[in-house]
């Protein structure tokens, strides 16, 4: 059963450019490592029932989003094949203690960083701007 996993891992990770895995997003390894964080910490802290965090249908909206832009424009958006070989690449990969579907946005947000479609220094401003609005 081992080997098959490792086999599997093997060819999605033999899907991706290596350059991908090797390189590091700082603001998405600093919050890779707050497990306080994660939704099923915070909806124990909260007393949320609800197993799905609340940004999850954001997350599906962007995939969406990048798929059907894919399809209107081909070959200059990151593909639905792509994107999630990349998701899941990153999740087995660099990503792997972090549960579903924290992996899968970190996984995005790495991806998109690497392809230079945001940059880290706008996506740490943005996550500093979205902080600020849920604790005011």
């Amino acid at each position: 059963m081992a080997g098959t996993r490792e086999q599997n891992r093997s060819a999605v990770v033999a899907k991706v450019d290596p350059s991908l895995l090797s390189t590091h997003v700082p603001v998405l390894d600093d919050l890779a490592s707050r497990h306080e964080q994660l939704w099923p910490a915070l909806s124990r802290k909260w007393s949320v029932s609800n197993p799905v965090p609340p940004w999850k249908s954001s997350l599906d909206g962007m995939c969406d989003a990048l798929d059907d832009a894919c399809l209107a424009h081909p070959g200059t958006v990151l593909s639905f094949r792509e994107r999630r070989n990349e998701e899941d690449a990153l999740s087995q990969e660099r990503y792997a203690d972090l549960p579903f579907p924290e992996s899968q946005l970190l996984a995005l947000a790495h991806s998109l960083v690497w392809r230079g479609v945001i940059d880290e220094d706008t996506l740490r401003d943005r996550m500093v701007s979205v902080r600020q609005r849920l604790e005011a």
